[in-house]
């Protein structure tokens, strides 16, 4: 019972934070395609990079997994419906479909990679953040498979998707050595669950275990400068969402289960 008010108190004052933060308007739609005033875009270069990665990868790691690419708000207000997507070159511009969960698939263009290209959602730099959405299928609900999220950080790293880096996160100037950081016991690659949580649980046979609070809400828990982190974290308006994984600790195996409990599922 401690427990649980513990953790409701806490997603209580993150979301007291993120609120305070609220503007008094939504940010502005921009309809131009491909240019909107400093884009959240990203290097269709890079992307592609990471899409090579996990063909080279999921054989040993998520053999049955596919791979798509998802957008999340970062700033309040940030509207996520109805986002124009382009690949966006030096002569030529391709609208990019993006489905209803806001995940989408990208693909392969030798032309977008001769220009450079860029992939860019008419929404302001910093409104948004990026990852990868790695699934294999036929999971129960509520459930991911640890070897899909290890490639979700790999992949993700690779593609370069994480907004910026921050004190909360720890992981600037580390994305040299993707496979390095990802693999080691202390990465600290936030990861975005659908809802806020109220716990997560590391499934392997007949072994379990509850990750402790201090993996949970960007280590808020632990973060007296919380206030001041948030801008820096691309996690700023989804706090009561984020975990920490042990993708390191090989004691945990690639088909362990990460089961979810979330707020709304509690009496």
């Amino acid at each position: 019972m401690f427990r649980r008010a513990m953790l409701i108190a806490l997603v209580a004052a993150c979301t007291a934070l993120c609120a305070e933060e609220k503007p008094r308007y939504a940010l502005p739609r921009v309809t131009v395609k491909g240019s909107s005033s400093d884009p959240v875009e990203k290097s269709y270069r890079k992307m592609v990079h990471g899409m090579d990665h996990f063909e080279k990868t999921r054989g040993a790691i998520a053999p049955q997994a596919s791979l798509r690419f998802k957008l999340l708000p970062r700033k309040p207000g940030t509207d996520m419906d109805q986002i124009v997507l382009e690949v966006v070159g030096t002569t030529f511009s391709h609208e990019v479909p993006v489905a209803r969960d806001h995940t989408f698939v990208l693909e392969r263009d030798p032309k977008a990679l001769k220009e450079d290209a860029v992939v860019s959602p008419n929404r302001k730099r910093l409104s948004m953040t990026w990852r990868t959405e790695i699934r294999t299928p036929g999971l129960p609900a509520n459930s991911r498979r640890l070897g899909d999220l290890r490639l979700e950080c790999q992949v993700g790293l690779e593609a370069d998707l994480v907004s910026n880096s921050s004190p909360i996160g720890r992981i600037a100037d580390l994305f040299t050595d993707t496979e390095s950081y990802c693999d080691n016991k202390e990465s600290r690659y936030l990861f975005f669950a659908e809802r806020p949580l109220f716990s997560v649980t590391l499934v392997a046979g007949a072994r379990r275990e509850v990750l402790p609070i201090d993996q949970l809400y960007a280590m808020a828990s632990d973060d007296p400068g919380l206030k001041d982190d948030l801008p820096y974290c691309d996690c700023e308006v989804l706090v009561d969402r984020t975990y920490f994984l042990p993708l390191g600790d090989h004691s945990w195996p690639d088909d362990t289960r990460v089961e979810f409990e979330y707020m709304d599922d509690r009496p």
